[in-house]
Order: structure tokens, then sequence, then C-alpha cells
């Protein structure tokens, strides 16, 4: 948005017409000052919903269903049962809540339909971004000692998440305190889609991937990020394009980022067989994941203090220690035993998925999100993503003879079952439905089937029968190309898209002339980022509750731009 469109906006939601309650005057007598009961549910709301700017752009959006002194009542009732009650009822807590979310209007980005350029950009061109976006990553490392990641709200929530879902996370979820920034979260959303400020804090974007709000963006450091930097830096130094002195600089922050993976955030949990076993935290402890002063107290103050591995964390840095040469005993640890304590059997075990938000999927075989720690807390409950499970299959593959997986018939088996569940996913066709993934979009999930089948097809032909029988991977390939090629590439991107749609088209071994109008969108969106990075900041991951949390940042753009392009001008130069 432009500071006109801005300042309009703004002009726009201070002068609204009030017709019904506003938000301050449905929570502030029950939340705004109280003794005794959840003290967190009052601190939430007030530093999250009631700090003085959303509080100015918000008190004049009413609801003119709550005009109903009985329906106002019913929802005051709720919010008293929750900040009173010692164990609530969340599922009638959050009923009047999901009552209201009905209708709020959040869809999925459907970008128009775009014209293929004629001709690929230059060679010349494609290195130029290679050498500037290896050059941003180098200079973030040297100037903050790691490669920065962050964290950004949409208050407008996620298309996927209406009042069942939202149901389905107050009484998944174990914290408390997700449970409360889940349920205020929620009721704010109400009011923001019903108001002019919506075009502010929500406003449109050109591609599929959303960029992130500016005004508030919270940096970190997580091993997952780490993870994929490394794999980043390693592309650009196997271009060749990296000058002596930037490939000796990408193998020492390669060499320092593999150790934040492995000892800075490793953690013992119990394994399911009685052993304890070291994975991957999702935020290591202390000062290692780099949170301001200011928005570590605000993290705490909102509740998101506790945080348990995960197995997506601990594959992803498993995997780029192995392609860094690492030999940390770490390693040694075959996964799929642990692993497969996480994977779903139905009717077998315990119901592990607490949080279905995308039951629209068949779980089977599959395995869930988070890991017990020591204290066997749970915060999140638990979920289960597709891309995840892709994750686990490439860093088995990768570790195949490592892990005698070939040899060990129950880890073979678990991968047999991690595929099953990919082949169902993508034969129903419900990998390109967003509401089939937790954390990404189906072109993430696209380009990590990429990343994945890459490292399938590395290995002898005699594994590849073993581990895939079927010929699933040809199947899934077939359907992941038909839509990158399809969908994806035959409509606006944004270069973080663009970047994704290469990934896929360079592992699946799509026709080098495909990449043309991923190309182009990178090449001419070089600058966008202004004086912050080569490129925007752009959706990587999110966290779907308590509201939309979107992670990405300019160094991840980068990094994922310096990938794909690394995997084109691989395949070109082959051609």
């Amino acid at each position: 948005m432009g500071l006109h469109e801005i300042a309009g906006t703004v002009c726009r939601a201070l002068t609204a017409k009030k017709d019904g309650p506003s938000l301050y005057e449905v929570c502030d007598p029950v939340l705004q000052a109280y003794r005794g009961g959840d003290a967190h549910l009052g601190k939430f709301y007030r530093t999250a919903l009631g700090n003085p700017p959303l509080r100015a752009l918000l008190r004049r959006t009413s609801l003119p269903a709550l005009k109903d002194p009985d329906r106002l009542a019913c929802l005051r009732a709720a919010l008293t049962q929750a900040r009173d009650v010692e164990t609530p009822d969340w599922a009638a807590i959050g009923a009047p809540v999901a009552e209201l979310m009905d209708g709020i209007g959040v869809r999925h980005p459907a970008p128009p339909a775009a014209t293929a350029p004629a001709r690929p950009p230059e060679m010349a061109e494609i290195d130029r971004v290679i050498r500037t976006t290896g050059a941003h990553l180098l200079r973030s490392f040297g100037k903050n000692g790691f490669i920065p990641t962050y964290a950004a709200f949409n208050l407008i929530g996620d298309a996927d998440v209406g009042g069942r879902e939202m149901l389905m996370a107050l009484t998944g979820l174990n914290a408390r305190g997700y449970k409360n920034s889940t349920l205020l979260f929620s009721l704010a959303r109400v009011f923001i889609a019903h108001s002019p400020a919506r075009a502010l804090i929500n406003p449109s974007w050109h591609g599929i991937a959303e960029p992130m709000w500016e005004p508030v963006q919270i940096r970190h450091r997580s091993a997952y990020y780490d993870a994929f930097f490394t794999e980043a830096l390693l592309g650009f130094v196997e271009t060749g394009l990296a000058s002596p002195d930037q490939a000796d600089t990408a193998r020492r922050a390669t060499t320092e980022m593999v150790e934040f993976c492995l000892k800075t955030s490793a953690e013992e949990v119990p394994s399911h067989d009685g052993s304890v076993v070291k994975v991957i935290t999702a935020l290591a402890p202390g000062r290692h994941p780099r949170f301001s002063r200011f928005f570590a107290q605000i993290k705490q103050d909102l509740g998101f203090g506790i945080y348990v591995p995960d197995c997506d964390t601990t594959a992803c840095s498993f995997s780029a220690a192995t392609q860094a040469g690492s030999d940390d005993p770490i390693l040694e640890q075959p996964l799929l035993d642990f692993y497969r304590g996480y994977q779903v059997r139905a009717g077998a075990n315990e119901p592990r998925v607490t949080v279905p938000l995308n039951d629209n999927i068949d779980y089977e075989g599959g395995v869930v999100t988070w890991i017990d720690n020591l204290e066997g807390e749970r915060p999140y409950g638990n979920d289960l993503d597709p891309t995840l499970n892709l994750d686990i299959l490439e860093v088995s593959f990768r570790n195949l003879a490592r892990w005698q997986i070939i040899e060990t018939p129950q880890r073979l088996e678990t991968v047999h079952r991690i595929i099953a569940f990919q082949k169902n996913l993508v034969e129903s066709g419900a990998f390109r439905n967003p509401r089939s993934h937790i954390y990404y979009l189906p072109e993430l999930y696209s380009a990590y089937f990429g990343r994945c089948y890459a490292a399938f097809i590395a290995l002898p032909l005699a594994a590849q029968r073993i581990i895939d029988p079927g010929n699933v991977f040809a199947l899934i390939r077939a359907r992941v190309l038909g839509y990158v090629e399809g969908e994806l590439i035959a409509h606006e991107m944004n270069p973080f898209d663009a970047a994704l749609a290469l990934m896929a088209l360079a592992h699946l071994g799509a026709e080098v002339s495909s990449f043309t109008p991923a190309l182009h969108c990178i090449v001419q969106g070089l600058g966008e980022g202004g004086r912050k990075g080569p490129y925007k900041a752009y959706e990587w991951n999110k966290m779907k509750t308590p509201t939309r949390i979107l992670v990405g940042g300019p160094e991840v753009t980068s990094a994922f731009v310096l990938m794909g392009l690394a995997l084109a001008k691989r395949r070109i130069a082959a051609v």
C-alpha cells in the first residue's frame, strides 16, 4: 500500500460508524482489570489486543450481531469462564466465538493467469543474482554472527481456520496460554474482518507466498533455519561463483551453523522404547535464539514461553549436517526408530493428532510434528504435516547405509508407511489444497518433494526398488510437476514463489524451457527488498494457530532464490 492508501484506510477506521459493541466494549469489563483467576488471559488481552495502536484502529469497529443482549451476555460469560475456571470446558467457551467467525471471508490467494516470456534471461543475469544473494547471506552472517529469520503476526488469521477449526485448537492444544491466545485472537479476527482497518492489516499481494508485514517483525534464530541456510551456502560454493574469500567464509559459516544445530540445539528426550534420544529443539535455550530483550519479554508475556523439540527441525538439521560432511556422533542415531513411535497407526495406538486442522487427509502412516520433552510437556498438543514427512524421507535416504534401513525390517517398514501416506495424499489431489498443510503451502511441498526426490534417485537402483517397489515416487513426480507447470508458473508469481517452482522443476527433471517464467520473475524482482536485501521477506512457513504467524525474512528469500538458481544453472549447463 502507498502512503495515500494507508492514510485513507486509517482515516476510515478512525471515523467508522458504530453499529453495535466494539471488541473493547465486549472484553474490557471482563479482562481489562481483575483479581484471581487466570492472570495470563488478561495480560495477553492487554498486550496483544489492547495495545494503543490496535485499540485506536479498532475502537469504532462494531458487530451488529452483538446488539442482541443475550448473545453479548453469552460471549462475556464464556470469557469469564476462561478467566475464572481452573479447568474450563473449552468447547463451550469457544462456541459463541465460533458462531461469530462464520462468514469472515478470509480466502487463499488466487493469482491471475500470466503469459510466459518468450526467452529466458541471459546466464550473466542469473549469475549476477546468484552472486548477489550469496553475498547477502554472507554479509548478514558477518554482521550478526548468524543469519536471522523473522516472525510476524497476520491478525486476520488463516483462511483454513474457521470456527470449527478454532474449536479443534481450543480442545487439542495443551498449554493454557496457547488456548487463551487462540480464543482471543479468534475473537479479534471477527472484528478485524468487519473493520476498514482490514485493508491495512491484511493488504493484497502478488503471487501466493504472503509478504511479511513490516512494522513488527521479531528477529530470531532456530536450528531449522540454520539447516536451510547451510544448504544454500553449500549450493553457492558449488556454483563456482563465490570468490575464494566468500567460499572460505561460507565454509566457516556452515561449520558454525551445523554446530548450532547439532550441539547448541540438541536436547535429550524419551523414546517410546524407553531409551533416551538426542533430537533438535525448535528454539535453543537461553540467549541462543537471539530475541531482543524487548521481544523476549513480550514472548514470555504472551504465553509463548514453552517450546519443545519437533520432528522437522531434527530431520532437517541431520540432513544439513550430513550434506556438510559432519561426523558428529549424534548422526549415528537411526532416527527412524524414534520416529516410528510418533507414526500414526490407525486403531493401534492412542490418537496422536489432537489438533486435526487438516482432517481432510488420511493420517495413516504419517509422523506427527511435536516431540514430548523430558518433562512430558506437550504445549501444542500434536498435528501432522505432509511436508515434514518428506523431510523425514529425505534425511533417511541420505543416511540409508549409516542407519542400515534396508537391512532392518522395522526401519524399512516405517519408510514404506510414510511413502504410502504420501501416495494417498497425492493420488487424492489433496497436496494441492492449502488446507492439507499445517505449516507450509502446496508450492513449498512441491519444492521439498523435489529435494526428497533428488536424494531418492541418488541411491543405487537396487536400493530404490526395495524402498519403492510400487514406483510411487514416479507417480508423485508426475502429479507435482503437473501442479507446478500447469498451475504455479502459469499464474502470477512473486520471487519466492518462483524460487520454489525452480527448485521443484530442476530437481524433478522438467524441461529446461519450463524454467523461463520463474527465472524472469526472479531476475526482474531483484532489488525489490530495498535496503534490507535483494528481495522482500515472504512467507516460508507459518503457525495457523493461535493466529497466522508467518516466518521468513529477506535472508530466507535470498537463500531460496540462491538454491533455485543454483539448481537451474546446473541443469541448463547439462543440456
